[in-house]
């Protein structure tokens, strides 16, 4: 009898990794993909525990899942992923939840093919929160044909206030240089077009390794690899930049790079250096402003991204003035502006000083007025000018537009009459709005 599988993922890019690894070692076993969770015998939801939100959302999920599991008893129900490693949670999985088979989190990737066979054959949850667990030479079964996510770091040592990612994520470790390499071939090899490079801290990679090596000499590794390909060698991206790692030798190398994209997503979190302080940032706005001046004189043309956190414990009047102030400074590219959610375990869930929920939403909503103006006139100023684009999609609503990216992570809307998904494509712009560009395919060449 044909064995199936279905995985639900939720958060960030290092969670789509983490399914991707989740379904390797399914179909290793001898499972296949199902269409939907009802044909499930395998059902596992991946989680992200950032906001509580996203939290909700899963609980939520679980309550109807409920219903499908009565139908299916023989069914194997696995909640994955950073939730997984949050006691309050497992508690809530005892109490209310209890036709769960499995909880584990990101640490046990190896250990899964144990745990789903502990689970099947167990009489009450199988719970398995150890931090510890290897994370080299894991099946994986890619979900896209042309783009790539490879973690190079597993972790975070930094413990920002508000965030509650070294919790549930352990300490840093970062992968060793060969096999982030060997892996960056591999798909190289297997056509692929992009390739994101994933840590919580990319820039401070290599940092607890003996061999001597940070994340420029990295980067300038895979990028003189790529060049020596005689075909189209892929994008390389990466993310998420730490401003207080964030080394002027990594500008460089991104600056004189061939493959790497001169995009940064450089968090920002606020303007105000009290704020920053009490988030356990590391760094100041006027040692932030310098990083800006210093990308974007090495790297003209560059984009940078941040995200801005609004409602943080103590935010008053005059920090979020300055907050509006560095915005319109920088002039950023993208903005993603969260209102703070409290996480408990971190330390600021227990700080007082907590802003209303109106005063965020109406705050929310000053910081995204001002950055659509910002964006608009920043991509106002790429009307004429032919970018490369990455085709990633066919339009839902129009079969013969498609949308891609461009180097600098601009999306872009196109019309061609010819399947063109996943091909670079010289696309001529014609219109700017607030969030994407509208193009032409280039006829010159």
């Amino acid at each position: 009898m044909l064995k199936r599988y279905y995985i639900a993922t939720y958060g960030c890019q290092m969670n789509v990794y983490d399914s991707e690894v989740l379904a390797g070692h399914l179909e290793s076993m001898g499972y296949h993909a199902a269409s939907s969770e009802d044909e499930a015998d395998v059902l596992i939801i991946n989680t992200c525990a950032v906001r509580k939100k996203a939290e909700e959302k899963v609980f939520s999920r679980l309550g109807t899942i409920r219903e499908l599991k009565k139908s299916r008893p023989q069914m194997i129900v696995a909640l994955w992923g950073c939730m997984a490693q949050r006691e309050t949670v497992v508690q809530r999985i005892k109490r209310r939840f209890k036709f769960v088979d499995l909880v584990s989190g990101p640490n046990a990737l190896e250990r899964f093919p144990a745990l789903l066979e502990k689970a099947a054959t167990a009489k009450e949850t199988v719970f398995d929160l150890d931090h510890a667990g290897g994370k080299e030479s894991l099946p994986i079964k890619r979900a896209e044909g042309f783009k790539a996510w490879i973690p190079i770091s597993h972790g975070c040592n930094n413990y920002c206030s508000y965030c509650v990612v070294p919790y549930v994520r352990g300490p840093e470790i970062s992968r060793l240089p060969e096999n982030i390499i060997n892996e960056v071939d591999e798909l190289a090899n297997c056509g692929f077009k992009e390739i994101t490079l994933l840590g919580q801290n990319v820039n401070s990679y290599g940092k607890d390794l003996k061999q001597k090596i940070d994340f420029a000499d990295l980067l300038l590794h895979l990028d003189h690899r790529l060049i020596n390909r005689s075909d189209n060698p892929p994008r390389i991206r990466f993310m998420t930049s730490h401003p207080k790692d964030l080394s002027e030798k990594s500008v460089r190398v991104i600056a004189e790079g061939r493959n790497i994209c001169e995009h940064i997503h450089l968090p920002i979190q606020s303007g105000s250096d009290e704020l920053l302080k009490k988030m356990n940032r590391g760094y100041t706005r006027d040692y932030y402003l310098g990083l800006v001046d210093m990308i974007r004189e090495a790297i003209p043309g560059s984009s940078i991204t941040t995200d801005l956190i609004v409602g943080f414990p103590g935010e008053n009047e005059e920090d979020f003035a300055l907050t509006i102030d560095l915005m319109a400074k920088v002039r950023f590219d993208a903005a993603f502006i969260f209102a703070y959610s409290p996480r408990q375990g971190t330390r600021a869930a227990g700080m007082p000083g907590q802003v209303a929920a109106k005063i965020k939403k109406k705050r929310i909503v000053q910081l995204n007025e001002l950055q659509n103006r910002i964006g608009l006139e920043k991509n106002q100023g790429l009307v004429g000018s032919i970018q490369e684009v990455l085709v990633e999609g066919q339009s839902k609503t129009n079969k013969n537009m498609f949308t891609g990216r461009t180097r600098t992570n601009k999306i872009v809307h196109f019309p061609s009459a010819a399947d063109c998904l996943g091909e670079f494509i010289d696309i001529r712009i014609e219109e700017a709005r607030g969030w994407n560009l509208i193009g032409a395919i280039d006829r010159r060449n």
